[in-house]
């Protein structure tokens, strides 16, 4: 699932926050600016003027990227070997008219939006076995998988739980809105409003300080209704699509769905029908700079190759992930984002067996380490670049967490999740404004937007240093970081401390200035 929060839970763009943070920190120079970003127009304007630089194919593996973006739609990659609109597979890749990329979460009757969770599909493949399964007959390796599959269920019953209670919650708030509303005697209050009200219990005490020193808006009570509104649906969504084990969309997409062998299915609609996440993602690493347009991605060279195989509503299933991989690695791929992951895994195998072959093709795959706070050195999460048949780890992978603007104790994004040997760098991944769908732009946050951030500079370095292998431009990435050597905060203010050192491998945050000085020297 792309890794961005909702109100209801896990991995979903974590809200963005409100602060005062400037727009296109990313890219800012802690000394010169105050804002611990990587440091990229520094590079731009003391390292790279005059230099010679080439165009890098960046593979977004998201939920889909608005092509038509006014900041993007001049880096959209075209697939040279294919004709538009003549629905033959001209350059007999196995992909019909793919000219922009390929949705792997699409077919001939249209595009998946909703998807159950990793989880829900597993129980509904070992239900038949182990619903009413004997365990005293079960063998040593069934009855492992019978007591995954009680977990399972265990989690399911609670994420409906959970479901449920949000409900009320939502249905409980939207009463004290009102009440709310007839005591301020204001259908939808103005900040004046606010001031002189008295309020009467904590939920009103709690809507004046939000009004008067978060909000400041004049359309208060229809932008809470509309948050309120949209609660219920990702809630009533939660219920009928993400924790219902009889939903089942493949049948959109028309391939067998237990069939990680299959390759050519899907349709070009690299757009799909939500490409919100995508799209922020491509700008922010390679919208256009200095067009007066928008934003300035990381990248001044790059070219976006679109390939939908995730969903903010839902798991991704890892035959399209590994199809995904493959496809970007054929055609021709340097660098791969993907800002996605999950708690369980169908077919790991596949999978790594699809990373390898990326590794095998020189590309460096950037990986979002998740938004749930968690230790990726004790809770699994995938994809990762550990192979399941223990021949080792991905040589050409980096695992990304995210972080704050200043350099203080809250450096390390709330949300991150981290970990001293499986989460390689952090990136910037707070308010990090980049481009929406139909040529909008806003602000997001999530470990989302950090991994994009790094690949971002490794289409950089490739651009500016093309002699550089995939592992070499890693190595120079984790070589060049910015040191961390203070404690943060674990999950926020008041949350407990520790050395940053204890968050990832390299202690620090990946830099373009340091890193393009140290690939000068390859």
């Amino acid at each position: 699932m792309a890794l961005i929060l909702i109100a209801i839970g896990f991995p979903l763009l974590v809200n963005a926050q409100t602060s005062s943070l400037k727009a296109n920190w990313q890219n800012l120079d802690l000394k010169t600016d105050s804002a611990f970003g990587i440091s990229t127009e520094k590079a731009y304007n003391e390292l790279l003027k005059g230099k010679k630089h080439v165009p890098v194919l960046v593979a977004v593996i998201d939920e889909g990227v608005d092509i038509n973006h006014e900041d993007l739609k001049s880096v959209i990659w075209t697939n040279p070997k294919e004709i538009a609109g003549n629905n033959i597979d001209d350059d007999k890749n196995g992909y019909v008219d793919d000219l922009h990329g390929w949705n792997f979460e699409g077919g001939p009757k249209g595009n998946v939006s909703y998807e159950t969770y990793e989880y829900v599909r597993l129980i509904r493949f070992e239900k038949p076995k182990y619903e009413n399964a004997d365990s005293t007959k079960l063998s040593a390796a069934e009855l492992i998988k019978y007591h995954e599959y009680l977990k399972m269920k265990a989690e399911l019953n609670e994420g409906l739980k959970d479901a449920e209670a949000n409900s009320a919650r939502c249905i409980l708030v939207g009463l004290q809105l009102d009440t709310l509303l007839i005591d301020i005697k204001n259908k939808n209050p103005k900040v004046a409003d606010f001031k002189n009200f008295k309020p009467k219990n904590d939920f009103q005490k709690n809507e004046v300080n939000y009004a008067l020193n978060i909000y400041k808006g004049n359309d208060y009570a229809s932008d809470y209704r509309k948050e309120l509104d949209e609660w219920q649906k990702n809630i009533q969504s939660e219920r009928d699509y993400l924790l219902n084990i009889n939903y089942d969309p493949r049948s959109i997409v028309g391939d067998n769905p237990n069939d990680d062998n299959e390759h050519y299915y899907g349709n070009n609609d690299v757009m799909g029908p939500d490409p919100l996440h995508g799209t922020h993602v491509a700008g922010i690493i390679g919208a256009v700079r200095n067009n007066n347009i928008g934003i300035n991605g990381v990248a001044n060279d790059v070219i976006i190759m679109a390939v939908r195989a995730s969903l903010t509503n839902g798991d991704e299933r890892d035959k399209d992930v590994a199809n995904a991989i493959r496809y970007a690695a054929d055609n021709g791929a340097k660098v791969i984002n993907m800002s996605f992951g999950k708690d369980y895994s169908w077919d790991k195998k596949v999978v790594d067996v699809a990373v390898k072959y990326a590794v095998s093709k020189d590309v460096l795959i950037i990986h979002a380490a998740g938004n749930e706070n968690a230790d990726r050195d004790k809770s699994e999460f995938y994809p990762n670049k550990i192979y399941e048949d223990g021949s080792g780890a991905a040589s050409s992978w980096i695992e990304v967490g995210a972080s704050h603007a200043a350099d203080d104790e809250n450096l390390k994004a709330y949300f991150s999740s981290y970990g001293k040997e499986n989460v390689d760098v952090f990136a910037p991944g707070v308010n990090i404004y980049s481009t929406t769908p139909n040529s909008t732009y806003t602000a997001e946050s999530g470990t989302s937007m950090a991994s994009p951030v790094v690949a971002g500079l490794a289409a950089l370095i490739r651009s500016y240093y093309p002699q550089l292998t995939a592992i070499q431009v890693k190595e120079i990435i984790l070589n060049s970081v910015e040191k961390v050597n203070h404690e943060v905060y674990l999950s926020g203010k008041k949350s407990a401390k520790v050395p940053f050192s204890d968050l990832c491998k390299t202690s620090g945050i990946v830099n373009a200035y340091n890193a393009l000085k140290l690939a000068a020297t390859y």
